[in-house]
C-alpha cells in the first residue's frame, strides 16, 4: 500500500509519460494484463489510457487492471490511469 507521500511522488513521475497500452470495447482481457505486467516489470511506472469507446465504468476498468497486473492504482485522471509495480530486476524508481 502506497502512502500518501509516494502517491505525489509517482504522480509527479508519471507526469511527462505518455499512455503505451488503451482499453477499448473489447474491456480488460487477459492478454492485456499479461502484457501490462511485462511492462511493469520493465518500467515500474506505466499509463494506461481508457478509449471513449470502452463502455464500463473507468473506476472498475481501473481497479480490474490493478488487481489484475497485482500493482498500485497510484491515480485515475480524466481517462488515463497511471500503475505502479515495484520491479524484481530493473528497480529504477527509489520511494520517498
Amino acid at each position: 500500500m502506497l502512502t500518501g507521500k509516494q502517491k505525489r511522488f509517482l504522480r509527479a513521475q508519471a507526469h511527462h509519460l505518455t499512455p503505451i497500452f488503451q482499453v477499448g470495447k473489447g474491456g480488460v482481457n487477459d492478454n492485456m494484463i499479461a502484457q501490462i505486467k511485462e511492462a511493469l516489470e520493465a518500467r515500474e511506472l506505466i499509463k494506461v489510457s481508457i478509449l471513449q469507446n470502452n463502455l464500463d465504468d473507468k473506476h472498475e476498468v481501473a481497479n480490474a487492471l490493478a488487481e489484475g497486473a497485482e500493482a498500485e492504482l497510484v491515480q485515475l485522471i480524466g481517462h488515463t490511469v497511471v500503475l505502479y509495480k515495484e520491479s524484481r530486476e530493473n528497480k529504477t524508481i527509489e520511494l520517498p
